[in-house]
């Protein structure tokens, strides 16, 4: 029989004939059922401020109006944070960011409760608002304690070093800018429970939250999520704030309740990615090894601790990036300031880390006049002695000098690196830039915890298959995945599969879909579940033919038994008839993990992605202009399970990253408001973005070496640090107009390389 393999081929994803049709129902889409009610907040319009009045009258009065809901209408708990219960669900005598939810306003309509919630009156007690790193650092201003991880003598190395260097350079936040805003719908049952459907990466976290702010238990509240119009992590935490909401308006009401943001509020009253400030010094050879390196990461983490540890926690993991550092001191300050918490985003942390390192390479690179490849390569990570990281994880599967390897030969990096050089001499005003730069990225939750994942399947008597995990799909296309996943153990079509909405009822307690790890967990709980299924119907076929199990086998839809052979769904209704449970869970936990939060050492991930990209660029030394003309990737996925969804992450991790680093600029004024809360003033990449020259290789020789999903690898957040090379790139062109050090801050844009082109000129 032909073999109906399903894994490591590029099938569609699931839903992408909906997505083209506009047929994807998305949270926002749901029927409404009748006498839903609309809910909109009200939200601060100070950074810092005692609450000294409320005024809510013409509020309630206002037409349409069912009910306004404040700190007292809660039940429960006033708490959405997930690991420090320091996040209200509304204020109650302080505010501490502009946007923090004063009130609800529940009404017929969303517009009727929208202009209702702006006719509050609030009487403010102005405090002195905390709004920049360093005015945070200067007062110890904190939401987390820092952490500080060594390894080595750092001092001495810096002490002793031939040449030294220090710096200091800022790395802006990002706005997650999903194309579904923040929306939850909360319908209450008929006996005190709740079903919430929410657009959310985290369902459970929801779920329990939900519970905690009506003083219920977790049976009580169900959460649904069948996809996410974009998350990148601002749906991981920041949604139970708004599922909370229209759960208490509908426990308050008794009726059901939805809640949307519109952009302005999203973007105001949601975090973002988290800002950094850079310090470091660096010790280093005339060849550009390092010999020893103290760097300080001073993250801005708004006003509660939200993910801000992990997230910091990660940074320092990742501050290595591919370079093997022996000498070195890594610290993490996690600041307080009076603007929304920011929160996970693609990445959590490991850029911010890994454009520190990177900057530090081209900087030692440009002081000793040697390309920036040749410092990277020089620091590599190596075998035997120099295999180890600073957090003492042996990286046992270094693949990055030979990706780099095959991306500088494919990329044909020397002899463009001598076209950008012959270019600038004859060019005055504009400038090329070219860079290669390499990613090294864990894989694994660093809460250890979140490494598990189940999966429920159903097996239908016409051999159909329902499929239910603890992921959520939202849009990377992980029902596709998981669903090649179970087609591959069966044998059979995933057009025999149809993955159901994420659904705590169906599976309890399940982690966030985060961490890239999603393939990882949820299609190794999925194979499991399948795996038992199988040697059900194996062993039922073995005792009805009279044959060894070993003789039966699985492929094209088909069962052969022996010298008996029949199709897939007529084992299944045989099996159904001799009384054969034709359901099974499925659970899964991630091997090896294994380190102490508190010191940093041991093995906080499962193995590493890889991955590098060259970039090239050029810059209008008159206007600050950058354009990105080619892009060439060479990325690691491990043995694809879909390549097609594969170079889809790539492409859009990078394109997104590319934003992060050059045009995607928060602002904020004097008073905390921030001042890009909408798209005419905050700038997402677009069309004209993309590189004329783009392109992409997936490492197809590369096989994990764990024992992951079909030896498969995470895809999710690694392609994002590949635009790290246009910052570089950049910074190339930048030195290029002058003879002076480059002081660039991240996003390059055309106003930060101007001041940049003037400084090297001065």
């Amino acid at each position: 029989m032909k073999d109906r393999s399903t894994v490591h081929r590029s099938l569609p994803h699931d839903s992408a004939h909906l997505h083209v049709q506009g047929r994807a129902q998305y949270t926002d889409d749901i029927p409404l059922p009748g006498g839903t009610l609309h809910a909109a907040v009200g939200w601060s319009q100070e950074a810092h401020a005692r609450l000294k009045h409320l005024d809510l009258s013409q509020v309630r009065t206002a037409p349409g109006v069912v009910a306004v809901l404040t700190v007292d209408d809660i039940p429960g708990r006033n708490n959405h944070g997930p690991i420090l219960a320091d996040d209200p669900l509304m204020a109650e005598d302080t505010v501490e960011y502009v946007g923090q939810v004063l009130f609800t306003v529940v009404a017929e309509t969303a517009g009727q409760a929208r202009r209702a919630a702006r006719l509050a009156k609030v009487d403010y007690e102005s405090l002195e608002p905390v709004l920049q790193i360093n005015d945070a650092l200067d007062r110890s201003s904190e939401v987390v304690p820092p952490q500080t991880l060594v390894r080595g003598d750092p001092d001495e190395a810096l002490a002793a070093g031939d040449q030294v260097l220090s710096g200091r350079f800022s790395i802006g936040g990002q706005d997650h800018f999903y194309l579904e805003g923040q929306v939850a719908l909360a319908l209450p049952g008929d006996d005190g429970d709740f079903v919430i459907h929410a657009s959310t990466q985290h369902p459970s976290e929801v779920q329990h939250l939900v519970a905690e702010a009506l003083g219920l238990q977790s049976k009580d509240v169900m959460v649904h999520c069948r996809r996410m119009g974009g998350a990148f992590g601002g749906k991981e935490t920041q949604p139970a704030l708004f599922a909370c909401l229209a759960a208490l308006a509908a426990y308050k009401t008794g009726r059901p309740v939805k809640l949307r943001l519109n952009r302005d509020d999203d973007m105001t009253v949601t975090g973002k990615r988290h800002p950094y400030q850079v310090d470091y010094r660096v010790a280093f050879n005339e060849s550009g090894m390092i010999q020893g390196i103290d760097i300080r990461y001073s993250s801005d983490c708004g006003r509660s601790a939200d993910l801000s540890g992990p997230v910091n926690a990660r940074t320092i993991f990742h501050a290595d990036n591919c370079y093997f550092l022996e000498h070195i001191r890594v610290e993490s300050r996690r600041l307080k300031t009076h603007k929304a918490s920011n929160t996970a985003f693609r990445g959590f942390g490991g850029p911010q880390g890994m454009v520190g390192i990177e900057h530090v390479m081209g900087d030692i690179a440009r002081h000793l006049g040697l390309d920036p490849l040749e410092v990277r390569l020089r620091n590599l990570y190596g075998q035997d002695d120099r295999n180890v990281t600073p957090y003492g994880m042996t990286v046992e599967d270094n693949i990055a000098p030979e990706v780099i390897r095959r991306l500088s030969e494919s990329s044909q990096y020397a002899v463009r690196r001598q076209a950008v050089a012959k270019f600038n001499q004859a060019n005055p005003e504009i400038k090329k830039g070219l860079a290669l730069t390499p990613v090294k990225f864990g894989i694994s939750f660093t809460a250890r915890h979140y490494n598990q994942a189940g999966a429920l399947i159903h097996i239908y008597r016409d051999g159909s298959i329902l499929l239910n995990h603890g992921g959520t799909e939202m849009g990377q296309g992980l029902f596709t995945k998981v669903a090649q996943v179970v087609a591959e153990v069966f044998q059979v079509g995933v057009d025999q599969i149809r993955c159901s909405a994420t659904d705590t009822s169906k599976v309890p307690n399940t982690s966030a879909t985060a961490a890239s790890a999603g393939s990882d967990l949820n299609g190794m709980a999925a194979y499991n579940a399948a795996r038992t299924l199988r040697d059900r119907l194996t062993c039922f076929a073995a005792d009805r033919y009279g044959v060894p199990e070993d003789q039966i086998r699985y492929q094209n839809g088909m069962v052969q038994a022996g010298e008996h052979q029949l199709g897939f769904e007529e084992l299944v209704d045989q099996a159904y008839l001799a009384r054969v449970s034709l359901s099974s869970t499925g659970f899964y936990k991630t091997p090896k993990i294994d380190y102490d939060p508190n010191t940093l050492q041991g093995r906080p991930f499962y193995y590493f992605c890889y991955g590098a990209a060259v970039s090239e660029v050029a810059i209008d030394c008159l206007t600050g202009e950058s354009r990105l003309l080619r892009v060439d990737i060479l990325h690691d996925v491990g043995k694809s399970l879909n390549p097609a969804l594969d170079l889809g992450q790539i492409e859009g991790g990078f394109i997104q990253g590319v934003g992060w680093l050059t045009c995607e600029e928060l602002c904020w004024d004097d008073s905390g408001r921030l001042t890009t809360h909408a798209p005419s003033t905050y700038k997402i990449p677009t069309v004209t973005d993309w590189p004329e020259q783009f392109y992409v290789e997936i490492a197809a020789w590369s096989e994990n070496s764990e024992a992951t999903i079909y030896r498969s690898k995470a895809v999710g957040e690694p392609p994002f640090m590949l635009a790290i090379s246009v910052f570089e790139a950049i910074k190339d062109a930048v030195s290029a107009a002058g003879p002076g050090r480059v002081q660039l801050d991240a996003p390059a844009t055309p106003e930060r390389i101007l001041q940049a082109v003037a400084s090297v000129r001065q």
